[in-house]
């Protein structure tokens, strides 16, 4: 299973926050990672939001909804986003609240009928390309605006087989159990456009730079194929090839069990008659949609 088989359907899983008010774009320009101006182009913006350590709280996907800057994120960690970015408003006119009892995100397969790089909107219903993937694209409205078909199929493995799509195009996501544990580029996002190097100072900037201008990151994220078993998202991975690190997202489809994990670069084999060698994960390396 690559795709969803339904070409449309509700993601549950997925929550919206919505930041409106004359100062809501100059306000995200100091909390992500990502330049906001490239919202007023209608470019979708996918962005870290970071603490002041440097450590990923929450992976966004914003979109500039008529409504004000929508932000898709898991709906386990909307409630602690919502809450920590409040306290940084201050003076700032900008509004910034829960909108799932207006909004709903969706997702599509296949190719946006508006530009495949920008953001759209038609009747109330946005739309926009998930990433670089150009084979589907997330639909942002209010539930009567996106109908009745979408819903109806919200309950039929849309949401499973749309995780399993993002591991595919190496797409990463930040849970309760992965918050604040990995630095941006440690998720890839310097090799997803998810990072601006030239926007000036945010939350997390001078971690996320330096780490940058130090060389090569020591640790990346991988698309990995586990064997079968019990496997939960942030559970520990200490594979036969020596790299050890932690599983961002996980799924089993028709008895494979695909996941992507952040790791070490270098393998590094233990040594015969080491202790724990029957604890040692066999996992198979796939390949990302881009280079590591």
């Amino acid at each position: 299973m690559s795709t969803p088989s339904s070409p449309s359907a509700r993601l549950p899983h997925l929550g919206i926050l919505r930041f409106s008010g004359a100062d809501a774009l100059p306000f995200l320009q100091g909390q992500i990672s990502n330049d906001t101006q490239r919202l007023t182009e209608n470019i979708p913006v996918f962005a870290a939001y970071s603490s002041p350590q440097g450590r990923v709280l929450a992976l966004i996907y914003l979109l500039p909804h008529s409504s004000g800057v929508t932000a898709i994120l898991p709906r386990e960690i909307l409630q602690p986003t919502l809450e920590r970015m409040r306290k940084y408003i201050l003076r700032a006119k900008v509004r910034i609240e829960d909108a799932g009892e207006s909004l709903i995100v969706a997702g599509l397969v296949g190719a946006p009928p508006e530009s495949s790089s920008r953001y759209a909107e038609r009747d109330g219903i946005g739309m926009a390309p998930v990433g670089r993937d150009q084979n589907r694209s997330w639909i942002v409205g209010a539930p009567d605006k996106i109908g009745a078909a979408v819903d109806a199929a919200s309950g039929n493995g849309f949401e499973q087989a749309w995780r399993l799509a993002d591991i595919r195009a190496g797409l990463p996501q930040v849970y309760a159990a992965t918050s604040e544990a990995f630095i941006a580029q440690m998720l890839n996002l310097d090799l997803l456009d998810g990072i601006s190097f030239s926007k000036g100072c945010y939350t997390g900037q001078e971690i996320i730079a330096r780490t940058q201008h130090l060389g090569r990151i020591k640790r990346r994220l991988f698309h990995l194929q586990l064997p079968a078993g019990e496997w939960s998202i942030g559970q520990a991975l200490h594979l036969r090839d020596g790299r050890q690190g932690r599983l961002t997202e996980v799924i089993e489809s028709d008895g494979r069990v695909e996941a992507l994990a952040v790791l070490n670069v270098e393998p590094n084999p233990p040594a015969a008659g080491d202790a724990g060698l029957d604890d040692l994960v066999e996992a198979a390396e796939l390949p990302l949609p881009y280079p590591v």
